[in-house]
Protein backbone atom coordinates (compact mmCIF):
# COMPACT_ATOMS: atom_id res chain seq x y z
CA UNK A 1 0.00 0.00 0.00
CA UNK A 2 1.10 3.58 -0.55
CA UNK A 3 -0.13 7.15 -0.18
CA UNK A 4 -2.69 6.61 -2.91
CA UNK A 5 -4.48 3.90 -0.90
CA UNK A 6 -7.10 6.37 0.31
CA UNK A 7 -8.34 6.76 -3.26
CA UNK A 8 -8.84 3.03 -3.88
CA UNK A 9 -12.24 2.37 -5.42
CA UNK A 10 -13.83 -0.33 -3.28
CA UNK A 11 -17.07 -0.61 -1.35
CA UNK A 12 -16.31 1.30 1.83
CA UNK A 13 -17.85 0.74 5.25
CA UNK A 14 -17.80 2.70 8.50
CA UNK A 15 -16.51 1.54 11.87
CA UNK A 16 -20.02 1.37 13.35
CA UNK A 17 -20.97 -1.24 10.75
CA UNK A 18 -18.09 -3.57 11.58
CA UNK A 19 -18.09 -3.10 15.36
CA UNK A 20 -20.13 -6.31 15.92
CA UNK A 21 -17.28 -8.16 14.19
CA UNK A 22 -14.98 -7.20 17.07
CA UNK A 23 -16.79 -9.22 19.76
CA UNK A 24 -14.39 -12.16 19.42
CA UNK A 25 -17.07 -14.64 18.34
CA UNK A 26 -15.39 -15.40 14.98
CA UNK A 27 -11.56 -15.42 14.69
CA UNK A 28 -10.03 -12.72 12.51
CA UNK A 29 -7.29 -13.26 9.92
CA UNK A 30 -4.31 -10.90 9.63
CA UNK A 31 -2.07 -10.56 6.58
CA UNK A 32 1.43 -9.02 6.79
CA UNK A 33 4.43 -8.93 4.48
CA UNK A 34 8.14 -9.45 5.17
CA UNK A 35 10.80 -6.97 3.95
CA UNK A 36 11.59 -9.32 1.03
CA UNK A 37 7.95 -9.31 -0.04
CA UNK A 38 7.01 -12.72 1.38
CA UNK A 39 3.38 -12.64 2.61
CA UNK A 40 2.22 -14.19 5.87
CA UNK A 41 -1.32 -14.97 6.99
CA UNK A 42 -2.28 -15.85 10.59
CA UNK A 43 -5.28 -15.93 12.90
CA UNK A 44 -5.43 -13.20 15.53
CA UNK A 45 -7.24 -13.46 18.86
CA UNK A 46 -8.50 -9.92 19.29
CA UNK A 47 -9.38 -6.87 17.24
CA UNK A 48 -10.43 -4.32 19.84
CA UNK A 49 -12.46 -1.21 19.03
CA UNK A 50 -10.87 2.08 20.17
CA UNK A 51 -12.57 4.79 18.11
CA UNK A 52 -13.72 5.50 14.58
CA UNK A 53 -10.12 5.53 13.29
CA UNK A 54 -8.22 3.12 15.53
CA UNK A 55 -8.26 -0.51 16.66
CA UNK A 56 -5.98 -2.48 18.96
CA UNK A 57 -4.75 -5.96 18.07
CA UNK A 58 -3.57 -8.49 20.63
CA UNK A 59 0.20 -9.06 20.71
CA UNK A 60 0.77 -12.54 22.17
CA UNK A 61 3.68 -14.20 20.41
CA UNK A 62 7.06 -13.23 18.96
CA UNK A 63 6.14 -14.85 15.65
CA UNK A 64 6.45 -14.11 11.95
CA UNK A 65 3.45 -11.76 12.03
CA UNK A 66 5.09 -9.68 14.75
CA UNK A 67 8.43 -9.55 12.93
CA UNK A 68 6.75 -8.47 9.70
CA UNK A 69 4.72 -5.80 11.47
CA UNK A 70 7.79 -4.23 13.08
CA UNK A 71 9.61 -4.22 9.75
CA UNK A 72 6.65 -3.06 7.64
CA UNK A 73 3.80 -1.36 9.57
CA UNK A 74 1.03 -1.95 6.98
CA UNK A 75 -1.36 -4.91 7.28
CA UNK A 76 -4.86 -6.08 6.46
CA UNK A 77 -7.31 -7.89 8.73
CA UNK A 78 -10.29 -9.95 7.53
CA UNK A 79 -13.38 -9.73 9.77
CA UNK A 80 -16.59 -11.76 9.76
CA UNK A 81 -19.90 -10.30 10.88
CA UNK A 82 -21.38 -12.71 13.47
CA UNK A 83 -25.00 -11.94 12.52
CA UNK A 84 -24.89 -11.67 8.75
CA UNK A 85 -21.84 -13.75 7.83
CA UNK A 86 -20.56 -10.84 5.72
CA UNK A 87 -16.84 -10.15 5.31
CA UNK A 88 -14.89 -6.91 5.81
CA UNK A 89 -11.25 -6.04 5.29
CA UNK A 90 -9.48 -3.50 7.49
CA UNK A 91 -6.49 -1.69 5.99
CA UNK A 92 -4.24 -0.83 8.94
CA UNK A 93 -1.05 1.05 9.83
CA UNK A 94 0.77 0.05 13.03
CA UNK A 95 1.50 2.94 15.41
CA UNK A 96 2.69 1.62 18.80
CA UNK A 97 2.43 -1.10 21.45
CA UNK A 98 0.95 -0.48 24.92
CA UNK A 99 1.86 -2.84 27.77
CA UNK A 100 -0.14 -1.13 30.53
CA UNK A 101 -3.14 1.14 30.95
CA UNK A 102 -6.87 0.89 30.26
CA UNK A 103 -6.71 -0.54 26.73
CA UNK A 104 -4.20 -3.22 27.73
CA UNK A 105 -6.14 -4.19 30.86
CA UNK A 106 -9.46 -4.38 29.04
CA UNK A 107 -7.97 -6.55 26.29
CA UNK A 108 -6.25 -8.74 28.89
CA UNK A 109 -9.57 -9.37 30.63
CA UNK A 110 -11.37 -10.15 27.37
CA UNK A 111 -8.56 -12.42 26.19
CA UNK A 112 -8.91 -14.48 29.36
CA UNK A 113 -12.54 -15.10 28.47
CA UNK A 114 -11.83 -15.85 24.81
CA UNK A 115 -9.03 -18.25 25.81
CA UNK A 116 -11.31 -20.10 28.20
CA UNK A 117 -14.06 -20.40 25.58
CA UNK A 118 -11.58 -21.97 23.16
CA UNK A 119 -9.85 -24.17 25.76
CA UNK A 120 -6.60 -22.19 25.44
CA UNK A 121 -6.31 -20.63 28.92
CA UNK A 122 -2.80 -22.06 29.42
CA UNK A 123 -1.56 -20.78 26.04
CA UNK A 124 -2.97 -17.29 25.57
CA UNK A 125 -0.98 -14.56 27.28
CA UNK A 126 -1.26 -10.90 26.30
CA UNK A 127 2.14 -9.25 25.90
CA UNK A 128 0.81 -5.97 24.61
CA UNK A 129 -1.92 -4.06 22.81
CA UNK A 130 -0.82 -3.07 19.30
CA UNK A 131 -2.48 0.21 18.30
CA UNK A 132 -3.28 0.55 14.59
CA UNK A 133 -4.70 3.40 12.57
CA UNK A 134 -7.59 2.29 10.35
CA UNK A 135 -6.79 3.61 6.87
CA UNK A 136 -9.89 2.16 5.24
CA UNK A 137 -12.64 -0.43 5.77
CA UNK A 138 -13.57 -2.51 2.74
CA UNK A 139 -16.93 -4.26 2.43
CA UNK A 140 -16.32 -7.48 0.49
CA UNK A 141 -18.77 -8.94 -2.03
CA UNK A 142 -21.32 -11.35 -0.60
CA UNK A 143 -20.94 -15.08 -1.07
CA UNK A 144 -22.69 -16.39 -4.22
CA UNK A 145 -24.69 -18.75 -2.00
CA UNK A 146 -25.14 -16.92 1.29
CA UNK A 147 -25.67 -19.15 4.33
CA UNK A 148 -28.71 -18.00 6.29
CA UNK A 149 -27.96 -17.23 9.91
CA UNK A 150 -30.46 -17.12 12.77
CA UNK A 151 -31.57 -13.61 13.58
CA UNK A 152 -30.35 -12.30 16.95
CA UNK A 153 -33.05 -11.90 19.61
CA UNK A 154 -34.74 -8.49 19.52
CA UNK A 155 -33.31 -5.89 21.86
CA UNK A 156 -35.01 -2.70 23.08
CA UNK A 157 -34.12 0.51 21.29
CA UNK A 158 -31.11 1.87 23.24
CA UNK A 159 -32.14 5.51 22.81
CA UNK A 160 -35.60 4.82 24.20
CA UNK A 161 -34.06 2.91 27.12
CA UNK A 162 -31.64 5.76 27.72
CA UNK A 163 -34.44 8.32 27.70
CA UNK A 164 -36.58 6.38 30.16
CA UNK A 165 -33.58 5.61 32.34
CA UNK A 166 -32.43 9.22 32.37
CA UNK A 167 -35.93 10.33 33.40
CA UNK A 168 -35.93 7.85 36.29
CA UNK A 169 -32.51 8.93 37.54
CA UNK A 170 -33.22 12.65 37.28
CA UNK A 171 -36.37 12.26 39.42
CA UNK A 172 -34.48 10.78 42.40
CA UNK A 173 -34.27 13.04 45.45
CA UNK A 174 -32.02 10.96 47.68
CA UNK A 175 -29.01 8.71 47.22
CA UNK A 176 -31.10 5.72 48.24
CA UNK A 177 -33.74 6.52 45.59
CA UNK A 178 -31.05 7.22 42.98
CA UNK A 179 -29.39 3.84 43.42
CA UNK A 180 -32.71 1.99 43.38
CA UNK A 181 -33.74 3.86 40.23
CA UNK A 182 -30.50 2.78 38.51
CA UNK A 183 -31.06 -0.86 39.44
CA UNK A 184 -34.71 -0.64 38.35
CA UNK A 185 -33.65 0.67 34.94
CA UNK A 186 -31.16 -2.17 34.51
CA UNK A 187 -33.70 -4.81 35.51
CA UNK A 188 -36.85 -3.59 33.78
CA UNK A 189 -35.50 -1.63 30.80
CA UNK A 190 -32.28 -3.46 29.94
CA UNK A 191 -33.31 -6.92 31.18
CA UNK A 192 -30.33 -7.33 33.51
CA UNK A 193 -31.30 -9.37 36.57
CA UNK A 194 -27.96 -9.25 38.43
CA UNK A 195 -26.36 -5.88 39.12
CA UNK A 196 -24.65 -3.91 41.86
CA UNK A 197 -23.24 -0.47 42.59
CA UNK A 198 -19.97 -0.04 44.46
CA UNK A 199 -18.42 3.14 45.87
CA UNK A 200 -14.66 3.74 46.00
CA UNK A 201 -13.00 4.37 49.36
CA UNK A 202 -9.91 6.16 48.11
CA UNK A 203 -8.13 6.04 51.47
CA UNK A 204 -8.18 2.23 51.66
CA UNK A 205 -8.11 1.69 47.86
CA UNK A 206 -11.17 -0.57 48.11
CA UNK A 207 -14.67 -0.52 46.69
CA UNK A 208 -17.65 -1.32 48.90
CA UNK A 209 -21.10 -2.47 47.78
CA UNK A 210 -23.91 -0.02 48.54
CA UNK A 211 -26.73 -1.53 46.44
CA UNK A 212 -27.42 -4.75 44.55
CA UNK A 213 -30.22 -6.51 42.71
CA UNK A 214 -30.97 -10.16 41.92
CA UNK A 215 -28.81 -11.96 44.48
CA UNK A 216 -29.77 -14.22 47.38
CA UNK A 217 -28.11 -11.75 49.77
CA UNK A 218 -27.57 -8.05 49.17
CA UNK A 219 -23.86 -8.12 49.98
CA UNK A 220 -24.09 -4.51 51.18
CA UNK A 221 -20.73 -3.66 52.72
CA UNK A 222 -18.75 -6.36 50.88
CA UNK A 223 -15.42 -5.04 49.60
CA UNK A 224 -13.22 -5.48 46.55
CA UNK A 225 -9.65 -4.23 46.33
CA UNK A 226 -8.81 -1.68 43.66
CA UNK A 227 -7.31 -3.51 40.68
CA UNK A 228 -8.84 -6.91 41.48
CA UNK A 229 -11.23 -8.56 39.03
CA UNK A 230 -13.30 -6.80 36.41
CA UNK A 231 -14.69 -4.40 39.03
CA UNK A 232 -11.36 -3.39 40.54
CA UNK A 233 -9.62 -3.08 37.16
CA UNK A 234 -12.45 -0.96 35.72
CA UNK A 235 -12.07 1.46 38.65
CA UNK A 236 -8.28 1.54 38.58
CA UNK A 237 -7.99 1.99 34.82
CA UNK A 238 -11.10 4.22 34.51
CA UNK A 239 -12.41 2.15 31.60
CA UNK A 240 -15.24 -0.34 30.97
CA UNK A 241 -14.27 -4.01 31.22
CA UNK A 242 -16.48 -6.46 29.35
CA UNK A 243 -16.08 -10.24 29.28
CA UNK A 244 -18.46 -12.49 27.33
CA UNK A 245 -16.86 -15.87 28.10
CA UNK A 246 -15.80 -16.59 31.67
CA UNK A 247 -13.09 -18.95 32.88
CA UNK A 248 -12.57 -20.77 36.15
CA UNK A 249 -8.81 -20.75 35.58
CA UNK A 250 -8.41 -16.98 35.30
CA UNK A 251 -8.38 -14.25 37.89
CA UNK A 252 -11.33 -12.54 36.24
CA UNK A 253 -13.89 -15.17 37.20
CA UNK A 254 -13.66 -15.18 41.00
CA UNK A 255 -11.30 -12.26 41.57
CA UNK A 256 -13.86 -10.33 43.57
CA UNK A 257 -13.61 -12.91 46.30
CA UNK A 258 -9.84 -13.11 45.90
CA UNK A 259 -9.73 -9.32 46.23
CA UNK A 260 -10.66 -9.65 49.87
CA UNK A 261 -7.77 -10.19 52.29
CA UNK A 262 -8.61 -13.80 52.96
CA UNK A 263 -11.74 -15.12 54.58
CA UNK A 264 -11.91 -13.50 57.99
CA UNK A 265 -14.36 -12.42 60.61
CA UNK A 266 -14.81 -8.96 59.06
CA UNK A 267 -15.60 -10.14 55.52
CA UNK A 268 -19.15 -9.59 54.28
CA UNK A 269 -19.88 -12.27 51.63
CA UNK A 270 -19.62 -10.98 48.09
CA UNK A 271 -23.06 -11.34 46.44
CA UNK A 272 -21.93 -12.23 42.92
CA UNK A 273 -23.11 -15.15 40.82
CA UNK A 274 -21.23 -18.40 41.57
CA UNK A 275 -20.68 -19.15 37.85
CA UNK A 276 -21.13 -16.04 35.69
CA UNK A 277 -20.70 -16.33 31.92
CA UNK A 278 -20.72 -12.63 31.01
CA UNK A 279 -19.71 -9.56 33.03
CA UNK A 280 -19.52 -5.83 32.40
CA UNK A 281 -18.04 -3.29 34.81
CA UNK A 282 -18.31 0.44 34.11
CA UNK A 283 -16.54 3.09 36.20
CA UNK A 284 -18.61 5.89 37.75
CA UNK A 285 -16.80 9.05 36.67
CA UNK A 286 -17.67 12.61 37.70
CA UNK A 287 -15.53 15.74 37.41
CA UNK A 288 -12.61 13.53 36.36
CA UNK A 289 -12.88 11.49 39.60
CA UNK A 290 -13.66 7.80 40.01
CA UNK A 291 -16.59 7.49 42.45
CA UNK A 292 -17.20 3.77 42.05
CA UNK A 293 -18.35 1.09 39.61
CA UNK A 294 -21.64 -0.02 38.05
CA UNK A 295 -21.44 -3.79 37.56
CA UNK A 296 -23.72 -6.28 35.76
CA UNK A 297 -23.38 -10.00 35.07
CA UNK A 298 -25.25 -12.90 33.52
CA UNK A 299 -25.22 -16.68 33.36
CA UNK A 300 -25.46 -16.44 29.55
CA UNK A 301 -22.50 -16.28 27.16
CA UNK A 302 -22.29 -13.17 24.96
CA UNK A 303 -24.97 -11.41 27.01
CA UNK A 304 -23.46 -7.91 26.80
CA UNK A 305 -22.56 -6.44 23.43
CA UNK A 306 -21.00 -3.11 22.52
CA UNK A 307 -24.44 -1.40 22.51
CA UNK A 308 -24.97 -2.54 26.12
CA UNK A 309 -21.56 -1.13 26.98
CA UNK A 310 -22.37 2.22 25.34
CA UNK A 311 -25.70 2.35 27.17
CA UNK A 312 -24.23 1.54 30.58
CA UNK A 313 -21.38 4.02 30.14
CA UNK A 314 -23.95 6.76 29.49
CA UNK A 315 -26.17 5.75 32.41
CA UNK A 316 -23.12 5.46 34.66
CA UNK A 317 -22.15 9.03 33.82
CA UNK A 318 -25.54 10.32 34.93
CA UNK A 319 -25.51 8.08 38.00
CA UNK A 320 -22.08 9.41 39.00
CA UNK A 321 -23.25 13.01 38.54
CA UNK A 322 -26.28 12.20 40.67
CA UNK A 323 -24.10 10.75 43.43
CA UNK A 324 -22.10 13.97 43.41
CA UNK A 325 -25.33 15.97 43.57
CA UNK A 326 -26.54 13.94 46.55
CA UNK A 327 -23.19 14.63 48.17
CA UNK A 328 -23.92 18.34 47.90
CA UNK A 329 -27.54 18.05 49.00
CA UNK A 330 -26.57 15.89 52.00
CA UNK A 331 -29.39 13.36 51.93
CA UNK A 332 -27.99 10.71 54.26
CA UNK A 333 -30.16 7.63 53.79
CA UNK A 334 -33.54 6.32 52.70
CA UNK A 335 -36.99 7.76 53.22
CA UNK A 336 -37.93 8.16 56.88
CA UNK A 337 -39.71 5.19 58.42
CA UNK A 338 -42.70 6.26 60.45
CA UNK A 339 -43.39 2.87 62.04
CA UNK A 340 -41.23 0.38 63.86
CA UNK A 341 -41.20 -2.78 61.77
CA UNK A 342 -41.69 -6.25 63.17
CA UNK A 343 -38.00 -7.20 63.08
CA UNK A 344 -37.03 -4.11 65.06
CA UNK A 345 -39.85 -4.65 67.53
CA UNK A 346 -38.82 -8.24 68.20
CA UNK A 347 -35.17 -7.21 68.61
CA UNK A 348 -35.99 -4.38 71.01
CA UNK A 349 -36.07 -6.69 74.02
CA UNK A 350 -32.65 -8.28 73.32
CA UNK A 351 -29.69 -6.40 74.84
CA UNK A 352 -27.03 -5.38 72.32
CA UNK A 353 -23.41 -6.02 73.30
CA UNK A 354 -21.48 -3.79 70.90
CA UNK A 355 -17.71 -4.18 70.66
CA UNK A 356 -15.36 -1.94 68.68
CA UNK A 357 -11.84 -2.84 67.51
CA UNK A 358 -9.86 0.37 67.23
CA UNK A 359 -7.33 -0.94 64.71
CA UNK A 360 -9.86 -0.83 61.87
CA UNK A 361 -13.04 0.52 63.53
CA UNK A 362 -14.74 -2.83 63.05
CA UNK A 363 -17.99 -3.20 64.99
CA UNK A 364 -19.41 -6.48 66.34
CA UNK A 365 -22.91 -6.77 67.80
CA UNK A 366 -23.49 -9.80 70.03
CA UNK A 367 -20.28 -11.30 68.58
CA UNK A 368 -21.52 -10.97 64.97
CA UNK A 369 -19.62 -8.71 62.59
CA UNK A 370 -21.58 -5.64 61.45
CA UNK A 371 -19.36 -3.04 59.76
CA UNK A 372 -15.91 -1.44 59.80
CA UNK A 373 -13.88 1.50 58.53
CA UNK A 374 -15.38 4.97 58.29
CA UNK A 375 -18.94 3.67 58.67
CA UNK A 376 -17.85 1.78 61.79
CA UNK A 377 -16.27 4.91 63.26
CA UNK A 378 -19.48 6.85 62.60
CA UNK A 379 -21.62 4.19 64.27
CA UNK A 380 -19.36 4.16 67.35
CA UNK A 381 -19.72 7.93 67.68
CA UNK A 382 -23.51 7.72 67.34
CA UNK A 383 -23.71 4.97 69.96
CA UNK A 384 -21.63 6.93 72.46
CA UNK A 385 -23.55 10.16 71.89
CA UNK A 386 -26.85 8.30 72.13
CA UNK A 387 -25.80 6.81 75.47
CA UNK A 388 -25.20 10.41 76.62
CA UNK A 389 -28.79 11.24 75.71
CA UNK A 390 -28.49 12.58 72.17
CA UNK A 391 -30.42 11.37 69.10
CA UNK A 392 -30.34 14.16 66.49
CA UNK A 393 -27.28 14.62 64.23
CA UNK A 394 -26.17 16.47 61.09
CA UNK A 395 -23.89 15.53 58.24
CA UNK A 396 -21.93 18.71 58.75
CA UNK A 397 -20.87 17.84 62.28
CA UNK A 398 -19.66 14.43 61.13
CA UNK A 399 -17.50 16.09 58.51
CA UNK A 400 -16.00 18.42 61.12
CA UNK A 401 -15.44 15.79 63.81
CA UNK A 402 -11.68 15.15 63.76
CA UNK A 403 -12.03 12.14 66.07
CA UNK A 404 -13.65 10.14 63.26
CA UNK A 405 -10.61 10.36 61.03
CA UNK A 406 -12.78 10.93 57.98
CA UNK A 407 -11.15 11.38 54.56
CA UNK A 408 -11.37 14.78 52.91
CA UNK A 409 -14.76 16.29 52.13
CA UNK A 410 -14.74 14.99 48.56
CA UNK A 411 -15.11 11.44 49.87
CA UNK A 412 -18.81 10.63 49.76
CA UNK A 413 -20.11 10.70 53.34
CA UNK A 414 -23.70 10.12 52.20
CA UNK A 415 -22.74 6.80 50.62
CA UNK A 416 -21.21 5.69 53.91
CA UNK A 417 -24.31 6.70 55.83
CA UNK A 418 -26.46 4.82 53.33
CA UNK A 419 -24.21 1.78 53.73
CA UNK A 420 -24.60 2.01 57.52
CA UNK A 421 -28.36 2.51 57.19
CA UNK A 422 -28.73 -0.63 55.05
CA UNK A 423 -26.41 -2.79 57.14
CA UNK A 424 -28.35 -1.89 60.27
CA UNK A 425 -31.63 -2.66 58.54
CA UNK A 426 -30.37 -6.10 57.47
CA UNK A 427 -28.31 -7.16 60.47
CA UNK A 428 -29.31 -5.07 63.48
CA UNK A 429 -32.80 -3.53 63.13
CA UNK A 430 -32.79 -2.43 66.79
CA UNK A 431 -30.32 0.30 65.75
CA UNK A 432 -31.90 2.76 63.32
CA UNK A 433 -30.89 5.70 61.13
CA UNK A 434 -33.76 7.89 59.93
CA UNK A 435 -33.56 10.97 57.73
CA UNK A 436 -35.28 13.95 59.35
CA UNK A 437 -34.41 16.64 56.81
CA UNK A 438 -31.72 17.86 54.45
CA UNK A 439 -28.35 17.09 55.96
CA UNK A 440 -29.76 15.83 59.27
CA UNK A 441 -30.86 12.49 60.68
CA UNK A 442 -31.93 10.70 63.83
CA UNK A 443 -30.23 7.72 65.45
CA UNK A 444 -32.21 5.46 67.81
CA UNK A 445 -31.39 2.36 69.83
CA UNK A 446 -34.54 0.34 70.43
CA UNK A 447 -32.82 -2.05 72.85
CA UNK A 448 -30.40 -1.69 75.78
CA UNK A 449 -26.81 -1.23 74.55
CA UNK A 450 -23.56 -2.25 76.22
CA UNK A 451 -20.36 -0.78 74.75
CA UNK A 452 -16.84 -2.24 74.92
CA UNK A 453 -13.56 -1.50 73.12
CA UNK A 454 -10.53 -3.53 72.09
CA UNK A 455 -7.23 -2.39 70.60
Amino acid sequence: MNASDASLAFDRAAMDEVRPCLEGMVPSIMATVAPDGTPNVAYISQVYHLDSQHVALSFQFFNRTRQNLLAHPRSTVLLTHPNTGGFYRLHLRFERTETAGPVFESMKAQLAGIASHGGMSDVFHLRGADIHEVLAIERLPASPVPVPLPAPPPRPNPLMVLRRGSTRLSAARSLDALLEAALDVLEHEVGVRHAMVLILDAASARLYTVASRGYATSGVGSEIALGHGVIGVAARERTPIRINHMTTAQLYNQAMRQGMDGVGSTDIPYPGMPQPRSQLAVPLLSADRVLGVLFVESGQDLRFNFEDEDLLVTLAGQLAAGIDLMHESEEPCGEAETEVDAAAASAATTPLRVRRYRRDDSIFVNNAYLIKGVAGAILWKLLNDHRAGRSEFTNRELRLDASLGLPDVSDNLEARLLLLHRRLGEQCPALRLQKTGRGCFRFDALAPVELAENP
